[in-house]
């Protein structure tokens, strides 16, 4: 019995030394819960004719709960999937038309698929990493207000609009810091580079650069 219980506690040890062995080694997978900050840096066109000339767009900030998954290729090397609640942001008017408030509002999720390098020893407590993804922006739930159908289609029907889903480039930078084997605190920034059209029923269009900077803070474990 004695040899027995001996021979569990020795297994069990080995079992718990190599888990921690491989905290960050390959074949680790990690998943990741918190908040995300999406700040557009918009560049505008004009609205195409018939329309005031320099009527511009704005695009203002908003957060929503995120959910990552990482998969550690090798200790230094990894993939992880950025996915989330959707994104609602206000579409405010700019240019010839700055200072009119709302023209319309549009929901989006945009998931995003990054290959990573993390510096330092796999054990380090502190481990900073970059990254370069590739991101869908899906957009959706588009609503125009009263104000943009008051400027495109005075006293006819309510403006629709429709915007034209994108793909883009996104650099990031962050690091991990290490609460024990299996917990870690995240921080991270990403710049996308996106660029969409905006369709209004009126027959106009806009073009616009968001090329967002997102910042997030996450609560992670390791598996």
């Amino acid at each position: 019995m004695k040899k027995t219980l001996t021979s569990a506690l020795m297994l069990t040890a080995l079992a718990l030394a190599s888990n921690n062995a491989l905290a960050q080694d390959a074949g680790t997978v990690a998943v990741k819960f918190g908040y995300n900050q999406i700040m557009p840096q918009v560049s505008s066109g004009d609205l195409s004719a018939p329309s005031m000339p320099g009527t511009k767009i704005d695009v203002k900030e908003a957060g929503a709960p995120i959910m990552t998954l990482t998969y550690m290729y090798t200790p230094a090397i990894s993939f992880e999937l950025y996915a989330g609640l959707p994104y609602e942001h206000e579409i405010v008017g700019d240019g010839a038309i700055k200072g009119v408030g709302k023209i319309a509002s549009v929901k989006q999720v945009s998931p995003t698929l990054f290959a990573q390098y993390r510096f330092f020893d796999k054990e380090s407590t502190f481990r900073p990493y970059v990254g370069l993804g590739l991101t869908y922006a899906y957009f959706y739930g588009e609503e125009g207000s009263g104000n943009l159908t008051a400027l495109t289609n005075p006293g006819g029907d309510p403006t629709l609009l429709e915007v034209d889903d994108a793909w883009g480039i996104s650099p990031q930078v962050g690091a991990t810091v290490k609460i024990d084997r299996n917990w870690f605190v995240d921080m991270a920034v990403i710049k996308s580079f996106i660029k969409t059209t905006s369709h209004l029923s009126t027959g106009q269009s806009i073009d616009t650069k968001l090329d967002p900077l997102a910042v997030s803070l996450s609560v992670g474990y390791r598996f």
